[in-house]
C-alpha cells in the first residue's frame, strides 16, 4: 500500500514536470492550471490502473497447485468506472497441491482454501469435500477422523450444483 502511494505521488510529480517542460518549450503559452490538473489526472489514472491490475498480478504470482475457484467483482458509486468494467477485489483459491484423501474414502478430500482481498490479509480455511454426495464442511476443532477415514463432528452443507469450491476440489 505504501509503495502504491509513492508510485501515485511520483506519477503526479512526473506529469506535472512534463507539462512544465512543455510550457517552457512553448514560451509560457500554456495555462497555469494545466500542470496541477494534469498531475491530478495522472494520479487518478495510476490509482485506477493499480486497482485493476491487482487481481491479475496476484493471480499470476500464485504458487503451483493453487487454483482460483471464485472471483468477487464489485461496483461502487464512488468509483463510477466500475459500472463500465467491474473491479475484482476478492477471490477464493483452493490448494490442490496439498489436497488429501483417505484410501477408504476416495470421494472425500481435505483441502486448504485461501481468501484473498485487495486490502485484507490472506485468510485460510480447511474444508472437507464429499464429491459423491456433493457436500462440503468446514473442518473445525470438533472434527474427528476415524482410522477408516470417516469424519464426525462436522456440519455438512449441500451447496448448489455449480458450487465453485466443490467443482475445483472434485476435479471439475
Amino acid at each position: 500500500m505504501f509503495l502504491e502511494l509513492i508510485a501515485v505521488i511520483f506519477a503526479g510529480i512526473a506529469v506535472a514536470g512534463v507539462v512544465m517542460l512543455a510550457n517552457s518549450a512553448t514560451g509560457g503559452h500554456l495555462p497555469r492550471w494545466l500542470a496541477p490538473v494534469a498531475a491530478g489526472l495522472a494520479m487518478i489514472g495510476v490509482t485506477i490502473a493499480s486497482e485493476y491490475s491487482w487481481y491479475s498480478r496476484t493471480a499470476a504470482n500464485l504458487p503451483e497447485g493453487l487454483v482460483i475457484a471464485e472471483t468477487v467483482e464489485t461496483r461502487s458509486f464512488y468509483r463510477p468506472w466500475t459500472y463500465v468494467v467491474p473491479l475484482s477485489e476478492r477471490f477464493v483459491a483452493v490448494d490442490l497441491a496439498t489436497r488429501r484423501s483417505h484410501p477408504d474414502q476416495p470421494d472425500q478430500h481435505l483441502a486448504e482454501v485461501f481468501f484473498f482481498g485487495r486490502w485484507a490479509p490472506i485468510s485460510q480455511l480447511s474444508i472437507l469435500t464429499d464429491c459423491a454426495a456433493w457436500r462440503r464442511a468446514v473442518v473445525e476443532a470438533e472434527a474427528r477422523f476415524a482410522q477408516d477415514g470417516a469424519v464426525a463432528g462436522v456440519n455438512w452443507v449441500s451447496p448448489p450444483v455449480d458450487d465453485p469450491l466443490l467443482t475445483i476440489s472434485c476435479g471439475g
